[in-house]
């Protein structure tokens, strides 16, 4: 069981490093990595797509991350018994005591008033 959860946390940092480097190459204002290569204008050829290259990525491997997230968390976990087969036994309650007396002596429980 360990080694799956290795497994999955290799791939998971794996990942998220990839993220962390296609998120740092982009820009917000259409230069990054793709304005290295033919200015920063979009319009070109091969600029555009560069940007839409790296934004596919990005998505991508965002939705890895999650989804081997949920994976490992499924895959790994160990089952819970949350219903138990026997029922729980119950105790008498305790006799009640008179308030401000010694907690071993109970207190008197009155007669029915009969015929």
């Amino acid at each position: 069981m360990s080694t799956i959860f290795t497994l999955f946390m290799v791939l998971i940092m794996i990942a998220s490093i990839l993220l962390i480097i296609m998120v740092m190459a982009q820009n917000p204002k259409g230069g990054g990595l793709s304005g290295t290569f033919g200015g920063t204008s979009s319009a070109q050829f091969g600029v555009q797509r560069t940007n839409d290259f790296m934004e596919k990525a990005t998505w991508t491997l965002g939705a890895i991350i999650v989804v081997l997230i949920l994976l490992s968390v499924i895959l790994t976990a160990k089952p819970t018994t949350s219903f138990q087969q026997t029922p729980a036994k119950r105790e008498a309650p305790a006799p009640q005591t008179a308030p401000g007396t010694n907690s071993s002596a109970t207190m008197p429980v009155p007669a029915p008033a009969g015929k």
